[in-house]
């Protein structure tokens, strides 16, 4: 496994995992969240440094609206732990589904 791949791994189960926390806030219960994550890499440095993260997560809560899932979404992204860790200028993106 490169440090990319761990990189890319650690950012979606955070992501998932900060979605999971804030629908449990809500008091919804998710049946399932999938996330994938892809890495922007700018490699020009001594080392590579990650220019941009595009999230995507698709998950099943049941009782949830669209409007309540995209702020609960939102409010994942934005307050999501690892992002604390990125350099800054680094963007996040995400799509988010529900299912």
């Amino acid at each position: 496994t490169n440090p990319e791949e761990l990189i890319t791994a650690a950012h979606a189960g955070c992501f998932t995992m900060a979605l999971s926390a804030q629908f449990t806030s809500a008091g919804f219960t998710a049946d399932s969240i999938e996330t994938t994550a892809v890495l922007t890499l700018d490699q020009t440095g001594a080392a590579p440094t990650i220019t941009k993260i595009h999230l995507t997560t698709k998950a099943k809560v049941p009782g949830i609206d669209k409007a309540k899932f995209d702020e609960l979404a939102h409010n994942a992204e934005v307050g999501c732990p690892i992002s604390r860790l990125l350099a800054p200028g680094t963007k996040i993106s995400l799509d988010a589904t529900l299912l």
